[in-house]
Formats: C-alpha cells, sequence, structure tokens
C-alpha cells in the first residue's frame, strides 16, 4: 500500500515527570497566580507561568491537553530545562503514523516535513519512509525561495497555498527544529498545591507545542508536488494536524483561509483518483469553534475521521450526547455520539479511539455489501435482529473488528516496548499483553444497551442504519510512553483495513 501523511511532523522531547518537581515548581511562582489560570486555564502559553498551570492542571485532574508555546522566552526556559533529559523521538501525527506504517507493512509512505534537518530526517523509520528528492535540497533553498514568495505576495493574484506556507518562516520560531514538549506523568504521583496534597486520579500527558510552521498546516512544496503528481499511485492518504489551527495569525489571514486551503489541495487529490481514501485525525483542539468548522467542512470529502472520547467531546453541539458520560469512556454514550457524527461524514465511518477501547461507526451500504447477500435497511432500522446471523452482516463486522485489533495490537505493543518491529514482532509481544478490564465491561454494556452479538473478541450491534462495533484495547502495566498510541492505532488500522479491502 501506498499512503500520504500529511501535515505535521515535529520532534517530541519526551520526559517523565514526577510529584516532586512539580512541587518545586509550583514554589517558584505566585500561589494566586497559578490557582487562578488551574481555575481558569489559558489553554495557551505565554509565560513560564501558564506551562506551569497547564502542567499542574493536567496531573490534578488525570487529563491530557496540548497548548501552544507563543513566546521564544518560554521556549528556551523549557528546552535549557529538559531537552538534554528528554527522550527524543519522532513527534507529530503524520510523523508517528508515517513511521508506523512503515514499520508495519506498507510499501511506500511519503510524510511531508516542515523541516526537514538532520535531526528530524534521523527520526524516520528506514523501511517504507519516501522522501522527495525535492525535499532533500529545501533546506538551503529555503532563504531564496522564502524572498521571492515574499515578494510575488502583493497584488490582487497572491497565491493563498504560498502566503499561508511562507508567513512566520523568518520568526526565530521558525529558524529551529519545531519541538513538542511531552511531560508525561503516572498514576498516583503525588504533589503539593501550596499546601494541598494531589495525587494525579490516571496517567497521561500535558504538551508544551512550540512549532509555528505546522500552526499553519505547512506543506513543503517537494510534498505538495509529489502528491499531485502521484496521487493516482496512492492506495490511501493520513491527514492530520488541524488541531494546531489559530483563529487569526499575524498576517491577518484566519484558520478559514488555511482550512480552505487544505480542502482544495485533498479534493485535487480525490480529483486524481477518487478510489484515494483519506482518513482524517484529530487532536485537542482549543477552540469548540474551529474544531466544528474543521469537521463540518472534511467531512464532506474524508472517507473517515478519527479521534479520542476527549475530543468527541468538543462536538457536543454536533451530537447532542453530554460529555460526562463521553470523559468517562461509557460505551453506551460514546457509541451514539459517533453515530450521529458518522451520519454527518459523506460515506458515515468514525472511529473512536480511547484508553479502555475502541469503537468504529460506519454506514451499512446494502448496494455494496460483502459477499453475495444484502439486506433491507428499513428492517435493520427497525432491528430484526435475525439479520445478526447474516452472513454478510457478520463478514462486514469480522473485517472492521480485524482492523481494529491489528491497531489495537500496534498501539499496545508500542506502549510496551517503545518501538514497533514488524508484524511477527507485533503479533508475537501483543501476546504479552492484558486486555482492558474496563473495556471488556463496557463491551457488556454495550451489548446490553444495543442488543448486539458478540463476535470473536469484540462485539458490534445496529443503530439507525449503522453498525457499531466495540473491541477492549490491550494495556501494559508499565507503559514505556504513552504518547502516539492513538495515531499508531489509527496507522494500523487504516493499513489491515486497505488491505481487507483490496483482498475482498
Amino acid at each position: 500500500m501506498n499512503i500520504l501523511c500529511g501535515y505535521n511532523v515535529n520532534i517530541d522531547s519526551i520526559y517523565r515527570i514526577n510529584g516532586a518537581e512539580v512541587s518545586e515548581l509550583l514554589r517558584a511562582f505566585k500561589k494566586a497566580e497559578i490557582l487562578e489560570k488551574i481555575k481558569n486555564p489559558p489553554e495557551k502559553i505565554h509565560s513560564e507561568s501558564d506551562f506551569v498551570a497547564g502542567l499542574a492542571y493536567c496531573m490534578k485532574n488525570g487529563c491530557g491537553a496540548e497548548w501552544l508555546v507563543f513566546e521564544q522566552r518560554v521556549f528556551e526556559f523549557l528546552k535549557k530545562q529538559y531537552f538534554q533529559k528528554s527522550l527524543v523521538r519522532m513527534g507529530g501525527n503524520a510523523g508517528i503514523m508515517a513511521n508506523a506504517l512503515s514499520e508495519i507493512g506498507a510499501l511506500r509512505v511519503v510524510p511531508n516535513v516542515a523541516v526537514p534537518s538532520e535531526t528530524q530526517l534521523s527520526l524516520f523509520s528506514k523501511k517504507a519512509v519516501y522522501f522527495p528528492d525535492a525535499l532533500l535540497e529545501a533546506d538551503e533553498e529555503e532563504g531564496k525561495e522564502n524572498l521571492k514568495a515574499e515578494k510575488a505576495k502583493t497584488g490582487p493574484e497572491k497565491n493563498i497555498h504560498n502566503e499561508h506556507n511562507t508567513a512566520n518562516k523568518n520568526t526565530p520560531f521558525s529558524k529551529q527544529d519545531p519541538i513538542h514538549f511531552v511531560f508525561d506523568f503516572s498514576e498516583g504521583e503525588t504533589f503539593s498545591l501550596y499546601g494541598t496534597e494531589i495525587r494525579v486520579p490516571r496517567e497521561n500527558r500535558f504538551i508544551a507545542t512550540c512549532d509555528h510552521l505546522n500552526f499553519r498546516l505547512f506543506t513543503s512544496s517537494a510534498f505538495e508536488n509529489y502528491a499531485l503528481n502521484h496521487a493516482e499511485e496512492m492506495d490511501g492518504a493520513l491527514i492530520s494536524g488541524f488541531h494546531l489551527l489559530l483563529a487569526s495569525y499575524p498576517d491577518g489571514s484566519t484558520y478559514k483561509d488555511v482550512l480552505e486551503n487544505s480542502f482544495s489541495q485533498l479534493k485535487a487529490w480525490k480529483a486524481k483518483n477518487e478510489r484515494l481514501r483519506i482518513h482524517l485525525e484529530f487532536g485537542h483542539f482549543a477552540s469548540r469553534e474551529i474544531a466544528n468548522s474543521v469537521f463540518l467542512k472534511l467531512a464532506g470529502i474524508s472517507d473517515s475521521i478519527g479521534m479520542n472520547e476527549d475530543e468527541l467531546s468538543m462536538f457536543t453541539d454536533l451530537h447532542g450526547i453530554p460529555s460526562d458520560g463521553l470523559l468517562h469512556m461509557e460505551a453506551e454514550a460514546i457509541a451514539k455520539a459517533a453515530c450521529k457524527l458518522a451520519s454527518l461524514i459523506r460515506p458515515g465511518k468514525l472511529f473512536i479511539h480511547t484508553r479502555e477501547f475502541v469503537l468504529a461507526a460506519f454506514k451499512l451500504d446494502s448496494k455494496n455489501s460483502a459477499g453475495s447477500e444484502k439486506w433491507d435497511e428499513r428492517k435493520l432500522d427497525e432491528r430484526k435482529w435475525d439479520y445478526r446471523e447474516s452472513p454478510a452482516l457478520l463478514e462486514a463486522a469480522g473485517k472492521k473488528l480485524e482492523a481494529m485489533s491489528f491497531g489495537l495490537k500496534c498501539a499496545g505493543v508500542y506502549a510496551y516496548s517503545g518501538r514497533l518491529g514488524g508484524r511477527e514482532v507485533v503479533e508475537k509481544d501483543a501476546l504479552k499483553l492484558q486486555e482492558s478490564r474496563f473495556g471488556r465491561e463496557q463491551l457488556q454494556l454495550f451489548l446490553k444497551a444495543f442488543g448486539g452479538r458478540a463476535y470473536g473478541e469484540g462485539a458490534f450491534a445496529l443503530m439507525d442504519g449503522y453498525m457499531l462495533c466495540i473491541l477492549p484495547t490491550l494495556l501494559c502495566k508499565s507503559p514505556v510512553t504513552t504518547v502516539g498510541l492513538g495515531d499508531t492505532s489509527t496507522a494500523g488500522s487504516f493499513l489491515r483495513g486497505l488491505e481487507l479491502d483490496v483482498q475482498a
């Protein structure tokens, strides 16, 4: 399989922080300032106190978040304090998915690389990742091209794509590798919040992101040209990074301009190759308005969309399900929300990956059903469950659960060892993992809520013309990393799903 990966590729500086370090950090700042920012999180980092408050907030609540860094001095503070002590790895949804795809059997993986530095390129898998020749020459030509692009931006005929790709490139941030400072924390860690002992309720991570090119969904000309010229050869595209969009930019443009540019790019790929499967992977949006706009704009061109439970709760206005049940990973609530959102996507496919289980909702296509048997959608909507034994339905559920299962094995093994060593290694190491007990409990509740059917290690049900599939995750007691697990699961499921469709 040949797959494009855009847009966000960066460097992750991963540091496991403990309670004692957090207590010491807090003592360096005024109590009133930090407590106010924990109460009303700024969700952006303009100062060191914003960073400390964000970290304390996530640890206090056991939640994950990604806040953008807007001040160079904060970046310098983080780099000086933590970079040398960190585990440096590939970062960015697109970068992590590209590496996963390369390791687990894709034929060719073509990633977008904003800054093709020696450090950044060295973090890519050597198996199937392909860099267009022009990308490797981009660094030395960058200065000339930027100057030329800046001059070309005057006048009514300016190219919006070039405008967004070149803006900010001569700022201090753009002259350095894009680094995301990832702070992992463990369940049970304790720290003193100005005299109050806080115990972390759940393992998670807080990310301080300094990556101003990806804020604009920057695409290198090498990637852009390759994707357009070779679209017919590609089987799929994994697209991500929209959660980094800003409401407005210094040049007067807005996220809507960047979003429109991306939509035009994806539309051009589809025009070249109608068979191209586009999967849109979400991240933690700082703005509900931007999240909704991205979803509604790209739902018509994406073949599938993926997100976690936190991100799903951002779309309450669209699906109408209260956030509490979603954030507590209640399968019934997540299934109902997923089914509603799936109805807004052109082909109707939505994937939700939580720590405890994954759930897929997809539209049943009676015209292109698996096997020779077809079904009557009116009867499905009436839940006539003699259809549970339908060979066509069982085959559809089996394919989806097989793809999901492979993705979960990839994610579990990546958490367990910090690497993927090919399919044989994934299958072998997955045997060392344990099924989520909470995920299994939610699967049983899912069966009761929807009158579903167990199938292998998972289950499926029908709801309003959609099939819902659920599968518990695979966990390890002491994960090497908690970063990139959703992306790794998505990459594995996407690749296996493509393979199964081709085999059919």
